[in-house]
């Protein structure tokens, strides 16, 4: 028989803590006078409990971009309304003590549980979890200042918990600590934070509204609705959850707070550039925690330079209000310094203050598709492990990919078509997608994602949890992550890591921390000289990392700023063109037309951008392409910020040659069969290995003209010869297809259309076969 739900009421839990309180008061005034006695001679200066009745004066912390524009001041609210335990709705209490500290009206300021609790959460589960009670959060809160983490500094909090708890009633303690505890912000204590997130008194807060509150001072800014409402939104869930588990409520009453629509109240602030404002703050309370930021009076120097944040911030208002009749609602754009990581500007969205687009969420930091904007990654993989070059063909004509037992996964081009044989140049600077899925299957899922998470990309995790659709956009990243991996290229290879901070110092101004950008320059300008040490993947100096060569690198921005050999899909004078400076650029559309990417950069500025809608409603797909949306952001914001400098022509290095190659092929000429000649480059441990040959006797149906693809020129023995003759044919093959006929024959439709087979080939075992259209004596390999 299941034991009956218990609602647990303030009143039985107080009433169970005076007894509990009565018997062993005696014993603790024992312990603590004995206490004092020996800790007295060395802890000196504590402040007085007393001062929980008081107030406290925090410093401000100020942050700056790098000229010292004053962008946010971030502050505690001096202005606090105290509110009394009696006038709060019980679900304030109940969720606060549900998922801060169960037992707080049963222990005397220290939990055993909790601590072990929280040890193996950060520990085995690599979960945040406090392990503090309620009476030493308001201890560390309001009367301990310095966050540093000592041995006195925890004897100073255990006898200052012991005090308050001897001093103050149960009751008193909760009361000070929903009055004086972060919500983040400038909001402290409970009635401002239901002022600051939901418009209204704590007293009219309901369950919904009092579980996310509840949820926040753990971590303010992880779990704030207007920064992360996803994660503000599973915290809530694992508030009411505990508050089930402890007998607060029911499951039902449970699910209806959580499928209950929350209306937030948007905060007024006089604030600048306020989504790098609250990404800066963000950083800055997982190092100094949230009680420096707010009443530590950091003065922070920022990367953000506020006059091209706000050229940014400008374009993209602009455009995404053109694109709007296109169903394009949002956009984002992040432009750093590829040699130095510095951060200098971030526009998470069209209007911080939007409300149709929630518009306070940042798009940089957030996840979204990369569609075929990851393709470069893609490919620099290929030629960082040899398997390829720039020359290289690949076959772009239907093929469906047979992996395990999945229905085969057949690709498409952009534009519906095929193209035939296509250079990897080619493939890569028009975007096509077959030739990238090819390149994939080439290189493997596992090959890929090393490369790419060593280029910056953190959420490539589990090769398992993907498909060749990877190099088409089919996992999530953030715009960060891609700055950094297309910055990786930007500098030949080696990565450098995104700084959005230049100096802190404390209000006095001691020194706290600073970057040097020259000096990241110095260090790597050390990776360019001619030593083979240097250029070997895993050198190190400092914080920089080398995790390609600088010859694959050079070769996929030679490529992404090859205007001519990008004009089949976009044109001569697309706005990926930049008349007079050398620019590597890269588009990207999902293929659910819900993002839409353009990336590109030069050795000095990276512009990274995006378009699309928070909720994930299709764009336009009419309107809508490589060449709109994303690109004519990009073009204004790299245009701007390149207009009064001299071209940047990428720097080749050393193991770089050009030679002439076959146009058809990309192999070697040869006198026995002349052909068009190409000027390629490649790396020099990467030639081709080949010469060309297109002519090649085949056997074909003699009635059709039809390839048989048997072996050559002795059929297998089995096989009818009377329908079959050995013909001269132009023969292509890559890497996954062995041989594919060119000037043969093919059926059609009634439509007229060639109807070309279809290559069907496993991921795993590489093995191919085509599909013969009419009767065939066998298949081929």
């Amino acid at each position: 028989m299941p034991i009956p739900r218990l609602r647990l009421s303030l009143t039985k839990l107080r009433r169970l803590a005076r007894s509990k309180k009565a018997r062993l008061a005696t014993m603790v005034t024992v312990v603590l006078v004995l206490l004092s006695l020996l800790i007295g001679l060395f802890l000196k200066d504590l402040p007085s409990p007393k001062k929980l009745e008081g107030q406290n004066y925090p410093v401000s912390t100020l942050i700056f971009d790098r000229y010292g524009t004053l962008l946010y001041e971030i502050y505690a609210d001096a202005n606090r309304t105290p509110i009394k335990l009696d006038s709060l709705p019980p679900a304030v209490v109940q969720a606060t003590l549900a998922i801060e500290d169960a037992n707080f009206y049963h222990h005397f300021g220290f939990s055993l549980q909790g601590i072990i609790r929280a040890v193996k959460n950060t520990v085995f589960a690599n979960k945040l979890q406090g392990g503090s009670t309620i009476t030493q959060q308001l201890v560390k809160t309001a009367l301990l200042e310095n966050p540093e983490r000592t041995l006195e500094r925890k004897l100073r909090e255990a006898v200052l918990t012991l005090a308050v708890e001897i001093i103050y009633s149960k009751d008193q303690i909760l009361e000070m600590y929903l009055n004086h505890v972060p919500y983040g912000g400038t909001a402290y204590g409970i009635e401002a934070a239901a002022k600051r997130y939901f418009g209204k008194n704590a007293a009219d807060l309901n369950l919904a509204e009092s579980a996310l509150l509840a949820g926040l001072p753990q971590a303010p800014s992880r779990y704030s609705p207007f920064l992360n409402p996803d994660r503000a939104k599973a915290r809530q869930g694992e508030v009411l959850r505990r508050l089930v588990e402890e007998g607060y409520i029911s499951q039902t009453e449970s699910d209806h707070a959580f499928q209950s629509a929350l209306t937030y109240a948007l905060p007024a602030t006089d604030i600048k550039a306020p989504h790098f404002v609250f990404y800066i703050k963000s950083l800055l309370e997982e190092k100094y925690g949230l009680e420096m930021v707010e009443r530590g009076g950091l003065r922070v120097t920022t990367t953000l330079d506020l006059a091209l944040q706000n050229y940014a911030q400008s374009s993209v208002s602009a455009e995404i209000a053109e694109l709007n009749r296109y169903r394009v609602g949002n956009g984002a754009a992040l432009i750093t310094h590829p040699n130095t990581g510095e951060v200098l500007a971030m526009i998470g969205s069209k209007d911080y203050f939007a409300t149709d687009e929630d518009g306070q969420v940042n798009l940089t930091t957030r996840l979204r598709q990369p569609g075929s904007s990851i393709k470069p990654l893609n490919y620099v993989t290929a030629l960082q492990l040899k398997k390829l070059n720039p020359a290289s063909v690949l076959l772009d004509y239907p093929t469906c990919f047979l992996t395990g037992p999945l229905r085969p996964y057949c690709p498409k081009n952009y534009d519906n078509t095929f193209h035939g044989p296509v250079s990897v140049r080619s493939a890569l600077a028009n975007s096509y997608n077959i030739p990238a899925v090819k390149t994939l299957a080439i290189n493997s899922l596992e090959s890929m994602i090393a490369t790419a998470s060593a280029m910056g990309i953190t959420t490539f995790t589990d090769p398992t949890r993907y498909g060749l659709s990877l190099t088409l956009g089919g996992g999530e990243i953030t715009m960060v992550d891609m700055a950094t991996a297309f910055g990786t290229l930007a500098n030949q290879g080696v990565k450098v890591p995104l700084q959005a901070i230049l100096e802190i110092t404390d209000y006095q101004g001691n020194l706290l921390e600073s970057y040097d950008p020259q000096v990241t320059q110095q260090s790597l300008s050390a990776f360019f000289v001619e030593d083979p040490a240097v250029n070997t993947v895993g050198f190190t100096q400092g914080n920089l990392s080398r995790v390609l060569n600088r010859e694959p690198a050079y070769l996929i921005s030679h490529i992404l700023a090859d205007n001519q050999a990008r004009s089949a899909a976009f044109g001569a004078n697309s706005a990926l063109y930049l008349p007079g400076h050398t620019v590597s650029v890269k588009t990207g559309t999902t293929n659910d037309l819900k993002d839409n990417w353009t990336i590109g950069y030069t050795p000095e500025y990276l512009v990274t951008v995006w378009v699309g809608n928070n909720d994930n409603t299709p764009m336009n797909p009419y309107l809508v392409s490589g060449v709109t949306g994303a690109a004519p952001i990009w073009h204004s914001l790299m245009s701007h910020l390149v207009a009064d400098q001299a071209d940047q022509p990428l720097v080749e290095p050393p193991g770089i040659d050009g030679t002439n190659v076959c146009q058809l092929t990309g192999r070697f000429p040869r006198d026995a069969e002349p052909c068009d000649l190409r000027y390629e480059y490649f790396w020099q441990e990467a030639f081709p290995q080949d010469y060309h040959r297109l002519k090649k006797n085949i056997w074909v149906y003699k009635d059709t003209g039809l390839p048989a693809f048997i072996a050559a020129p002795t059929p297998a023995a089995n096989v009818n010869l009377d329908n079959l003759e050995l013909k001269e044919h132009l023969v292509y093959s890559d890497p996954l297809v062995p041989e594919y006929c060119l000037d043969c024959p093919w059926p059609v439709d009634n439509q007229g259309k060639a109807q070309y087979p279809k290559v069907s080939y496993s991921t795993t075992t590489q093995a191919t076969t085509q599909e013969l259209p009419g009767p065939s004596p066998t298949k081929g390999p």
